[in-house]
């Protein structure tokens, strides 16, 4: 039988075995030319045209040395391939030799994605350093505080008071964290389960805007409401009203107009069809675009300084974030500076009277 056949018959035979395979697999000859890959390889390299060299679609130069040695006769490698762009993605390849009928050698590559691993090792390890020094900051001061009492500050009563002030806080503060974080890892737990007990929503915000008001009229800045009857949604009440609370709270710390002339904070609940909509409207300095896809990271603060002299923690939106994907809504932040801000939370709702029921 011709060589030309016999290629004809592996290639007609490969092909369906490699396309049952979940990840990409690439299958090149002695002349590294590829001659087999499954849809989820040419998915990863559309550029990737049979026949041609792989390097012309996958551009790693320690896969392709690693295919070189392989080829000559080497045992099968592992290497790990790191693409940069359009976005950072990272994989690791497996290159082992292959018989196939009319070739002279033959290697097949298959590919296993790291990125999430490496995306949630890195999330660790952030997250770990970030809480670490979020810490260290008022343990430090505590102890210093104390090392004064005990010693120049033993027998100041007016030092004594002043300090004493200043440890509570910082008592307060690493509390404050704690707790979230505590929230924070008991939503994760969850996440996979979602609640379904019937909450009536609008009750819930009315409920919080009562309990915030007195710090609203502490700092002067209006309330707006603006809420439909009966929403009701499935969900976590404690959890729930650890949503509106933080947008609320998040408007009357940092949404304030630095210029006077304070217009209120709007806050509204709708429900049309099987979607309920929580928004909190602010009209402060707003944010400057590229802050704006970070703001639900831990951590992340626009101004560090200013979050921390209000008690912020940096994990409130984290919070609301994962408490939203939890209840299968969404979380929608529009912000212009000078403009204000724009929270918006959707959810899932059900019918009244079929709450009535259950």
């Amino acid at each position: 039988m011709p060589q030309t056949k016999w290629r004809d018959q592996a290639t007609d035979w490969l092909a369906p075995v490699i396309d049952a395979l979940p990840e990409p697999v690439f299958v090149v000859d002695a002349e590294e030319r590829t001659i087999a890959a499954n849809g989820a390889a040419r998915a990863l390299a559309p550029a990737m045209r049979f026949g041609e060299p792989l390097s012309r679609s996958l551009r790693s130069p320690d896969m392709l040395d690693a295919v070189g040695r392989v080829l000559a006769g080497g045992a099968a490698e592992k290497t790990v391939w790191v693409e940069r762009a359009p976005v950072e993605r990272w994989f690791e390849a497996h290159v082992a030799p292959m018989r196939v009928p009319g070739y002279d050698a033959a290697a097949m590559i298959s590919l296993r994605d790291l990125t999430e691993a490496h995306r949630v090792e890195r999330m660790r390890v952030d997250f770990v350093a970030n809480a670490s020094h979020e810490l260290r900051t008022p343990l430090a001061s505590l102890l210093g505080f104390v090392e004064t009492l005990q010693g120049p500050a033993k027998n100041d009563a007016a030092a004594r008071e002043k300090f004493l002030g200043i440890m509570r806080e910082q008592a307060q503060r690493m509390a404050r964290l704690v707790d979230d974080l505590l929230s924070l890892s008991r939503i994760e737990q969850h996440m996979h389960v979602r609640p379904a007990t019937p909450v009536d929503l609008t009750l819930l915000v009315a409920h919080i805007v009562d309990t915030l008001t007195p710090m609203a009229e502490e700092d002067a800045i209006p309330l707006a409401l603006d809420l439909a009857p009966n929403v009701i949604v499935p969900g976590d009440r404690d959890e729930l009203a650890r949503i509106i609370e933080n947008l609320i709270e998040n408007a009357l710390k940092y949404g304030r107009n630095e210029n006077g002339g304070e217009k209120p904070i709007e806050i509204s609940l709708t429900r049309k069809d099987a979607v309920a909509t929580f928004s909190v409207r602010d009209h402060g300095p707003g944010v400057a675009p590229e802050h704006i896809p970070r703001l639900t990271e831990r951590f992340y603060r626009v101004d560090a300084g200013k979050s921390r002299a209000k008690g912020g923690t940096g994990l409130g939106l984290a919070i609301v974030k994962h408490i939203v994907l939890r209840h299968q809504g969404r979380l929608a932040i529009e912000s212009a500076l000078g403009e204000g801000s724009l929270f918006k939370v959707t959810l899932p709702a059900i019918d009244p009277d079929a709450a009535k029921s259950r």
